[in-house]
């Protein structure tokens, strides 16, 4: 297995992961996205079986007062046949690592409620539920 960044040029290949999370989303949105969001400092980093993407987590660098400068774990997922395999505390372990590369204090990132086993993955991983994700959508 190996871990690196996902290059810019290359993001699109993360849209057939995202698909397992939100069959929803278009391609065509999810790229119109993606192109938004690298322009905002999104990174995504891969792991691979061979040059098979099997699973991707999203990273955001940012600084908040109350932190200070920190690492954002966004949606990891795997491939079905990948999942339970201890692939999860691996990518962990990379991002723990560029974080401090990237000289953050912290790693924080959101989970939804109803999502029992990546709760229970981000508590073994060491963190602490600190508050409510709250989302309010403004008329356009």
């Amino acid at each position: 297995m190996e871990i690196s960044l996902i290059p810019k040029k290359d993001i699109y290949s993360i849209i057939p992961l995202l698909r397992i999370l939100n069959e929803t989303l278009s391609e065509e949105l999810l790229q119109t996205r993606l192109d938004e969001m690298i322009l905002q400092g999104y990174e995504c980093v891969g792991i691979y079986d061979r040059s098979k993407l099997i699973g991707i987590c999203g990273l955001w660098v940012v600084t908040k007062y109350y932190v200070g400068k920190h690492i954002e774990p966004d949606n990891m997922v795997f491939l079905p046949e990948y999942r339970s395999k201890g692939l999860g505390n691996q990518l962990m372990a990379w991002i723990y690592e560029y974080g401090i590369s990237k000289g953050c204090v912290a790693s924080e990132l959101n989970c939804y409620l109803p999502n029992k086993k990546g709760n229970a993955f981000w508590e073994n991983e060491g963190y602490e539920a600190i508050g409510f994700h709250y989302q309010k959508k403004l008329k356009s």
